[in-house]
């Protein structure tokens, strides 16, 4: 099977790859960017779901197409990160899982909400570079318990197991 993933970022590529040589002999993985077709800092739920959607469509030519994406949502008054996973057949069938959520500092959120990307708003808060190609936001506020690629594992586990449950009915 050739999966290609929608994205260059590094933790979704080890995320992705990982979970594919674990679970699927004989398949491959390439990756190329394109557009998530959402805005640069998805704020919603259903935003950064439609974003992963769009890269998975976009990919799945007569592949399995991947699309990863991050946002941060509201519930109440607080900002939480967000993450959503699609793969897309080349039938043109698209599984989609979230994964898991933490609230982001008040800090952080108030950059978010004056119009600052979340991976630039991280680097800035943490003093660093390129946190979003690493540990990610969630790593950094984890204590690096659980960084960015084990969040997209997780994610990659429960579309690859969806997918895996669906061959296995049509059988």
């Amino acid at each position: 099977m050739e999966f290609v993933l929608g994205s260059e970022n590094q933790a979704k590529k080890r995320a992705a790859v990982r979970i594919i040589e674990q679970c699927l002999e004989n398949s491959s993985v390439s990756s190329v960017s394109v557009s998530s077709g959402v805005s640069a800092q998805p704020m919603s739920e259903e935003e950064t779901r439609q974003g992963a959607i769009n890269r998975s469509v976009a990919v799945a030519n007569d592949t399995y197409g991947i699309g990863l994406e991050g946002g941060v949502h509201m519930i109440a008054d607080t900002m939480y990160l967000c993450n959503w996973g699609a793969l897309t057949t080349p039938e043109g069938k698209t599984y989609t899982a979230a994964g898991a959520q933490i609230p982001l500092p008040e800090e952080l959120a108030e950059e978010i909400r004056s119009g600052k990307e979340l991976g630039d708003a991280v680097d800035d808060y943490f003093k660093k570079r390129n946190v979003r190609m690493s540990e990610g936001a969630m790593g950094m506020l984890t204590a690096q318990l659980v960084p960015r690629d084990a969040l997209f594992e997780h994610i990659m586990q429960l579309l690859i197991g969806q997918l895996l449950y669906s061959m296995s009915r049509q059988s």
